[in-house]
């Protein structure tokens, strides 16, 4: 790879959506990259649309988790190789499935994500921000929000 020249012309995206994403994994496999000669990379998550063809709620928790552990990786990894997270909202599984968790039921967990992202963590004045952020008076993150 690093003799066709292909790391000078693009930067790779790593994607994960689970939970529990193997944060050694993914510091390896950065490294690895890095080998290559990629010296700058992307990690994608999913704020929705990740967990089921057929979801039509969106279950903060899993999204958060997994964004804490993409804080892992981008902690554990050189400094400089982080060029962004994409949090990407999946809306169909193909093109011949139903539609799953529409974004309005998703924007809390949007939010969650996002909050999480910038304080590089999660916390209760984290979860008041984003209730404030949204109007909400509880925002639910282990149970399918009411």
């Amino acid at each position: 790879l690093s003799e066709s020249g292909v790391p000078q012309l693009v930067q790779p995206m790593i994607w994960d959506y689970a939970a529990d994403l193997d944060v050694e994994g993914k510091v390896h496999l950065v490294e690895k990259y890095r080998r290559c000669g990629f010296s700058k990379m992307w990690f994608a998550s999913a704020f929705k649309g990740a967990t089921g063809v057929n979801q039509s709620l969106t279950l903060i928790g899993h999204h958060l988790k997994n964004h804490l552990q993409w804080l892992k990786v981008a902690s554990s990894s050189p400094p400089d190789v982080l060029e962004g997270i994409a949090l990407t909202g999946w809306q169909r599984y193909d093109h011949f499935s139903v539609l799953c968790e529409l974004l309005p039921v998703a924007i809390p967990s949007l939010a969650v994500c996002l909050q999480a992202l910038e304080n590089g963590g999660y916390s209760e004045k984290t979860k008041e921000n984003v209730e404030k952020l949204l109007g909400m008076s509880n925002l639910e993150t282990e149970t399918f929000m009411r």
